[in-house]
């Protein structure tokens, strides 16, 4: 259960940062379209990946026993340079979320979250290298898989469905302010935890 929760924990922390991905699930949700096709997409690819990083990070270390530290490294410079890039976006500050549009089809929709998905870089980093990296710190990787998992499932439905909710919240530019630092601040927090061990 502990690496259940972990996984839970680390999942949340990493996918809760607002990327290309997660803007687009929200708009989406603000415009009330295509939004249970779009959190499904995007919560069984994210499965698939993690699924890759903890399955192919047992493997790889396995057989490679210095890849498990390298990888582990590689996340904490990148959790580093990612809550660095938050802090200074809190700093700089940002605009409103102001969805327009009467939005595209369905296919075009799903489209559009492939590619914000699997052409995405931080997608692959968070889910298959530092998630990966990350697993390999706790004895069950499977329970900790589920948990990553399961929460990616919680956060893009309740991203999606409670876009509405959050609406009035991102009108402000501010908003978005102390969302950047609080992402910056759990970044940081992951890599001293990576870092220690």
């Amino acid at each position: 259960m502990t690496s259940f929760l972990a996984g839970l924990g680390t999942g949340l922390s990493l996918i809760v940062a607002i990327g290309a991905q997660n803007a687009f699930v929200l708009k989406q949700g603000l415009l009330r379209r295509h939004v249970l096709a779009v959190c499904l997409f995007c919560a069984a690819s994210d499965a698939l990946l993690i699924a890759l990083g903890v399955g192919g990070m047992a493997a790889a270390g396995a057989r490679f026993p210095w890849l498990v530290a390298a990888m582990r490294w590689g996340g904490v410079a990148f959790l580093l340079w990612y809550g660095l890039r938050s802090f200074r976006a809190a700093l700089r500050g940002g605009d409103a979320l102001r969805p327009a549009g009467r939005g595209d089809g369905l296919a075009a929709t799903l489209l559009t979250a492939a590619a914000l998905t699997w052409l995405n870089p931080h997608v692959w980093l968070d889910t298959v290298v530092l998630l990966g990296a990350v697993s390999s710190q706790w004895p069950d990787r499977r329970g900790f898989a589920a948990g990553a998992i399961c929460g990616s499932f919680l956060f893009f439905f309740a991203l999606g469905y409670g876009a509405r909710l959050l609406a009035p919240v991102f009108a402000r530019p501010r908003a978005w302010q102390w969302l950047e630092a609080g992402v910056g601040a759990i970044m940081w927090a992951i890599a001293a935890r990576l870092a220690l061990g």
